[in-house]
């Protein structure tokens, strides 16, 4: 509960940032589509407008060039006023070239001057196109004005303006405009609610993988976090099951080996303390009883010893301290040596022992360690393999391999035991090893030599043994 407690806040923060992110994002999104929308909005209603007006004065300025060219502008303005807002619902103005206007179809003439920006492009012979506020009526009316010059043989003799209010598409634009900004509201707050539920399905599963691991770290190495999804939470699920697994291994591997070494140390010191407690004993003068006690405790001292060596080496690999001295190899050599070595041993237990060594080139490798595999190997094939028995040890080159067979006609393995002869600290049923480590560091020393140990076995038949290492 604690762990709950202490995680809320970090939990709502999350929410929160989430949340906040995914607002920020869709209110940013919606505000720029919003205004892109109603900007095409008024330049669409605002663009018809002018096309119209444009369509309009032009009509009106060939008109006049066409057929009232041959009098004066003010003549025609006073005998034909009607021709000019004859085509437009349009208020419509004749301008002099200097401002001032002779027509305006809201009233006779005018003493105004006109100085906008339309009318500076319409002097200057080219259409002119103003937008803007005028007072009128006791308030300000937003206008839109279209200015054309007016021709007569050629020649510029004023200016014909357009002008149309706004008032009724501004209105159009601004419901239209009020209509998207409902729409924005609406999917903002759709948005907000998918947002918290999308930052809940993400926040529950790492509130329950945080409270997992609060759990794991607490001891409680049996709960498992249960996957619910193939992402990266899913991963994160799955690393700290494999983690919590791997820690109950180590575990499992630390209290095994707590176990073996004090089971496998008690019984040989056991004899070597009561020996030598005998050996003592000032009445006990029996030398032929003192030498078998003297032998006992030599090798008892020797088992002792060699498991202290496989517990190092287990050690060792365990802490990833072991480092390879490879050199130049002639695997003759050493398969030479290891028929010396074992061959004494051969004969006392008389075991019909072999050491075959076909054309090998020389390879990089770590002379001592593969040593250490072989003899490892063999001394299992003698420990299993009963008087009068085959061992046979042959190295040949395959394929860009070196391959080392170790082969006997022992007792076997079992089916059942097979798959887990190489576990660290194993020991089947028949197993005459001290510690269980013996095939997991030969194993260890081959995989650092980026090479393959493989066993075949069959009850009754016996064993091979199959070392592979890439020239």
């Amino acid at each position: 509960m604690t762990g709950d407690k202490n995680n809320k806040p970090v939990q709502k923060s999350i929410r929160a940032r989430l949340v906040g992110n995914f607002i920020i994002i869709i209110l940013i999104s919606v505000l720029a589509f919003e205004g892109l929308l109603i900007y095409f909005t008024r330049f669409y209603f605002y663009g018809n407008v002018e096309s119209i007006l444009t369509n309009q004065v032009r009509t009106a300025s060939d008109f006049y060039a066409q057929y009232f060219s041959n009098v004066s502008l003010e003549v025609n303005i006073i005998d034909n006023t009607d021709v000019f807002w004859r085509q437009t619902n349009a208020q419509v103005q004749i301008i002099q070239k200097d401002g001032i206007v002779l027509l305006d179809s809201e009233g006779m003439g005018s003493e105004q001057k006109v100085q906008t920006a339309d009318f500076k492009d319409a002097v200057q012979g080219e259409k002119g196109v103003w937008t803007g506020f005028i007072q009128g009526g006791g308030r300000k009316e937003h206008i839109m004005a279209v200015a054309y010059p007016l021709k007569a043989d050629g020649e510029q003799v004023g200016v014909i303006r357009f002008v149309t209010s706004l008032s009724d598409i501004d209105r159009i634009i601004f419901n239209i405009s009020g209509i998207f900004i409902i729409i924005g509201v609406v999917v903002v707050l759709v948005t907000i609610i998918i947002s918290v539920i999308l930052a809940h399905s993400i926040v529950h599963p790492l509130r329950d993988i945080t409270s997992a691991a609060g759990m794991m770290a607490k001891g409680n190495l049996d709960i498992r976090i249960k996957k619910g999804r193939n992402d990266e939470i899913g991963v994160l699920s799955d690393t700290l099951n494999y983690m919590v697994t791997e820690v109950q291994n180590r575990e499992r591997i630390k209290n095994d080996f707590i176990s073996m070494v004090s089971h496998e140390l008690r019984t040989p010191l056991t004899s070597i303390k009561g020996w030598a407690s005998t050996i003592i004993d000032d009445e006990f003068t029996d030398r032929e009883i003192i030498q078998d006690g003297l032998n006992i405790i030599v090798k008892e001292s020797d088992r002792l010893t060699n498991m202290v060596e496989e517990l190092l080496d287990f050690s060792r690999f365990v802490s990833e301290k072991v480092e390879l001295d490879r050199q130049k190899t002639d695997v003759s050599q050493l398969i030479d040596y290891i028929r010396k070595h074992m061959i004494t041993r051969a004969k006392k237990e008389n075991i019909n022992f072999t050491a075959v060594c076909e054309e090998i080139p020389e390879i990089d490798l770590d002379r001592n360690k593969l040593k250490q595999v072989l003899l490892n190997l063999l001394g299992n094939a003698f420990k299993f393999t009963q008087p009068g028995g085959n061992v046979a040890l042959r190295a040949f080159h395959d394929q860009g391999q070196v391959v080392f067979k170790v082969e006997d006609n022992g007792c076997g393995i079992s089916s059942e035991e097979l798959p887990f002869v190489k576990e660290k600290f194993y020991k089947g049923k028949n197993s005459k090893s001290q510690t269980g480590l013996g095939l997991s560091i030969c194993e260890e020393i081959v995989r650092l030599h980026n090479g393959e140990l493989t066993i075949e076995s069959r009850q009754g038949e016996g064993t091979v043994v199959t070392v592979k290492i890439p020239c």
